[in-house]
Formats: structure tokens, C-alpha cells, sequence
């Protein structure tokens, strides 16, 4: 689903992407990533979901200071900042589960309110929850604190979907995938609210990544492929890096074939 354009008006620089394909390609990528990421830290190298925590939110609290030192949009900080919030994202509701053994109906709901609180009073001070205006440090905190709760929310729904109906990663996949291809078709048929349907869809790639993470990584007696999280892990950030490198590039020709135009 493709955003539609807004120019923003004065000097300020948008602090985050427009909303492209390639945008939801990686964004996809970052979501996997974080749940195959996070299993091989966690499992793989035996940190436990304690330390593993406490290791990526530290991680992630450096990536954050960066991507706000830029005051405008620079790929690989602001999709650093994914990546690594897509993993604590995931942690947060991993801990509530496993190590405070908070329901996964709990979690889905606590993050659903937390959300829609978020939003509630970016919207009471702002008056717009439009990323296409993310000007100002105040709107970029309300901005990175709904991909938390996204991330958060995301992995609580897709695992209470999964637990609750038994179903096997590549279903539960293509049953998220299905509701996001329905919400695209909400936004381009009956006109569904552009900001309501990308937050929608943004929610429900975190489950469909995951979904396909697992499928690819774990071993074939649980529904998986069995390619492992180190590799799963390795495929996904190669594409990523990939994927940046060439917004990187496109971004610095845009940018200088914008300089060129203000200076005729």
C-alpha cells in the first residue's frame, strides 16, 4: 500500500521515509529479522531472554540517539532504529509472556489501549498523526513510541492468532497477509482513511514477518523449513543492507537534483 504524497511546507525536513514499496519491503525485512534475531541471540548463544533484553534495549537506546541527532530522514540510521525496535518490540512482549506469565489476551489488549492512547495524545497535541509532518523532536518521540507499541502489539496478536486457532507458521502468514492485501484494497476501493489503513498494515506485518521467520528458521518437525536462525537471520540482513544502500543512493540523487532546482 502506497502512501499518498504530502509536501510538507517551510525549511523543516521530514525525519522519516515516504511511504514506497521498497519502504514495506524492508520494514517486512526488519520485522523477520527481529523475530529470528532475537530466537538465535536468546537460544542460539545462550544469552536467555534476560540479558538478550537488556543487551537490545541498550543497543537500541544508542540507535534511537543517533537517528534523533539527524533532524531529517538518513536510511541507515532511521532503519537501524527499526530493526533493532522491531527486536525489543518483540522482547518486551517475550518477557511479559514467559517470564512474568502475563497472558497473551492481556498483552494483546494492554498494548492495543497503550497504543491507542499514544496516538490519542499525539493527536491532542499535534492535531495530525500524519508521518509525512514528522518536523519536530516532540512528533518524532510520538512517532517512535507507536512503532514500539506496534512491534509489541504485533507480536501479542500474532502469537495469541497462533495459539489459539493451532495453526502453522505459513497459515498464520497467509492469514495476515490476507487481512493486510484486504486493508489495501479498503484504502484504494472505498477510500479508507490513509493514516488508519498504514497504521493497520504497519501493525500487521510485524505477525506476518514473524510468521515467515519462523517458517524458514525452525526445524521441520515444528512446520518449519529448518534453515536456522543464524541463517534466516543472515539472508534478511543482507537484503536489508541491500535495500538501504540503494534508498541511500536514490536519497543523495534526489537530493542533489533538488539543490540544482533551487539553485536555477
Amino acid at each position: 500500500m502506497l502512501a499518498p504524497s504530502t509536501h510538507s511546507v517551510g525549511p523543516a525536513h521530514n525525519r522519516v521515509p515516504d511511504v514506497t514499496l521498497d519502504f514495506w519491503l524492508i520494514k517486512l525485512m526488519a520485522v523477520t529479522m527481529g523475530e529470528t534475531a532475537a530466537d538465535y541471540l536468546a537460544v542460539n548463544l545462550g544469552l536467555g531472554l534476560t540479558a538478550t533484553s537488556l543487551i537490545m534495549t541498550g543497543v537500541l537506546v544508542v540507535a534511537i540517539v543517533l537517528q534523533f541527532a539527524q533532524k531529517r530522514y538518513v536510511p541507515w540510521a532511521y532503519w537501524l532504529a527499526v530493526v533493532l525496535i522491531s527486536v525489543v518490540g518483540t522482547l518486551i512482549t517475550d518477557n511479559l509472556v514467559d517470564n512474568f506469565g502475563v497472558r497473551l489476551q492481556t498483552t494483546t489488549i494492554a498494548f492495543s489501549v497503550l497504543l491507542a492512547a499514544t496516538f490519542a495524545v499525539w493527536y491532542a497535541a499535534e492535531r495530525t498523526l500524519s508521518i509525512h509532518t514528522i518536523f519536530t523532536t516532540r512528533r518524532e518521540i510520538f512517532y517512535w513510541l507507536a512503532i514500539l507499541f506496534t512491534f509489541s502489539l504485533g507480536t501479542a496478536a500474532g502469537d495469541l492468532v497462533v495459539e489459539s486457532f493451532d495453526m502453522g507458521y505459513l497459515t498464520t502468514g497467509l492469514l495476515f497477509g490476507g487481512v493486510i492485501v484486504l486493508i489495501t484494497l479498503a484504502w484504494y476501493l472505498i477510500h479508507l482513511n490513509a493514516i488508519l489503513a498504514f497504521w493497520l498494515a504497519y501493525i500487521l506485518t510485524r505477525p506476518l514477518g514473524a510468521s515467515f521467520g519462523d517458517f524458514l528458521s525452525q526445524p521441520t518437525e515444528y512446520g518449519g523449513l529448518g534453515l536456522g536462525t543464524t541463517f534466516t537471520s543472515l539472508i534478511f540482513l543482507g537484503c536489508i543492507v541491500a535495500l538501504v544502500l540503494y534508498m541511500t543512493l536514490k536519497k543523495t540523487a534526489d537530493d542533489a537534483d533538488e539543490i540544482l532546482l533551487e539553485s536555477d
